[in-house]
């Protein structure tokens, strides 16, 4: 059997699914990902399984790989929207993914982005260093009100600590679960409008989809969201409009907007986002820790070795 690696999180965190790849006695290929589909056609066929992050598995890459050893695409990680899983269906190949492994950690690095904004910790990190004492005032989040855009694993995290931290929660989500939200005060969102209008905290969670899609828009930037927000992104970057976002951004129409994604990953050197002081950008690094990266590789490896046993 012959597998591509291309999970730069897998491949550079060592850990149990390190071990547990090596003990198949696979051959095992790695690539740096995300990789784009004029890297994957010419070779995708001589593979029998991958394991992938945010490659672009489109239709014609999938339909090589099927033409050659191609039985499983095994996603390190949640999100599936680098794959045509409609292609995917119609050509027989599976595609597994990765649920329930990184919500607490993605929902620490939400308030690891805004308690560093709030605090000015990077801008006061770089005065101290230089041997500057420039002492900025800050803002607390206590009493703010939060609005969390999608309510399942991740938002259900991002809820509890914000609870903890006294702020009030009202989130949007098509499912709605009255269980979680009743003991945690969670005020129902019927539409995203309602969230717009009320949140100081906007903290993004939802998946990726033809619905979600530039679910921000220029038109929420420009007349609905509530003057000084802070909008956090660890979801997907198409969920935000890029040109609404910037046209906010140069009239102070937001506070800040706290992102660890992009459209395009990694960011291009000329990316816009780089020059505004208060946009924070992380390298998608938001369920990069050891213990998380641990649980999705292993699982990753579980779904390969499931799905190669039974072809």
């Amino acid at each position: 059997m012959r597998i591509l690696l291309t999970s730069t999180s897998f491949q550079d965190t060592p850990g149990k699914h390190q071990e547990m790849l090596r003990a198949t006695g696979y051959v095992v290929d790695v690539l740096r990902g995300p990789v784009k589909k004029e890297v994957l056609l010419p070779v995708i066929a001589q593979y029998d399984g991958v394991i992938c992050g945010d490659d672009e598995y489109t239709e014609d890459v999938i339909a090589a790989g099927k033409s050659g050893k191609l039985k499983v695409i095994s996603k390190y990680g949640i999100g599936l929207d680098k794959i045509d899983l409609n292609a995917a269906k119609a050509l027989g190949v599976p595609v597994t993914n990765c649920p329930g492994v990184n919500h607490t950690t993605v929902a620490e690095h939400v308030f690891g982005l805004l308690l560093s904004f709030s605090k000015h910790i990077p801008e006061e990190l770089q005065h101290t260093k230089k041997g500057e004492w420039t002492r900025y005032t800050g803002s607390e989040i206590f009493g703010k009100t939060i609005g969390i855009m999608g309510l399942g694993k991740i938002g259900k995290e991002v809820a509890k600590r914000a609870a903890a931290f006294g702020m009030s929660i009202i989130a949007f989500d098509k499912y709605w679960d009255e269980a979680f939200a009743t003991p945690y005060n969670v005020e129902r969102a019927y539409k995203p409008e309602d969230l717009f209008f009320k949140a100081d905290v906007i903290s993004l969670n939802m998946d990726l989809n033809a619905d979600t899609k530039h679910i921000v828009s220029e038109q929420v930037f420009k007349s609905i969201l509530k003057p000084n927000v802070i909008i956090i992104n660890t979801a997907r970057g198409e969920l935000v409009d890029l040109n609404g976002l910037i046209w906010a951004l140069d009239h102070n129409k937001i506070k800040g907007y706290l992102t660890d994604v992009l459209e395009e990953e990694p960011m291009p050197l000329n990316h816009p986002l780089k020059n505004y002081s208060n946009v924070y950008i992380t390298p998608h690094i938001g369920s990069r820790t050891f213990e998380s990266v641990e649980r999705q590789g292993s699982m990753a490896v579980e779904n390969l070795l499931n799905h190669l046993k039974k072809s």
